[in-house]
């Protein structure tokens, strides 16, 4: 599994050594015609549901981002419709774009 941190940029402060991670900020989505709805059922995960149709756990953000009031956890509601984006690439190079400047 990846490590979590691993895109993350980390400050330092020279005055005391310790170094702190810089916030991420993850892009809003734009809906599209290729998007896939499912349900959440009891068991469901973010990170699971994003291995499934991405192959990748880390791309949970993606579907989290997708579907507001869903960033506060990994854990759906079920019953929930999520939206899961068609295209990762796109989404990864939104990410991109917003963190690469700070």
């Amino acid at each position: 599994m990846p490590y979590r941190y691993q895109n993350i940029d980390v400050i330092k402060y020279n005055s005391t050594g310790s170094q702190y991670y810089v916030n991420n900020v993850y892009p809003d989505i734009a809906v599209t015609d290729n998007d896939t709805y499912v349900i959440s059922t009891l068991g469901d995960r973010l990170d699971l549901l994003a291995n499934d149709f991405y192959g990748d756990v880390s791309l949970w953000w993606i579907i989290a981002s997708s579907n507001n009031g869903e960033r506060a956890g990994l854990i759906p509601t079920p019953g929930l419709q999520l939206r899961i984006p068609a295209s990762k690439s796109i989404a990864l190079k939104l990410y991109r774009e917003i963190n690469k400047s700070r």
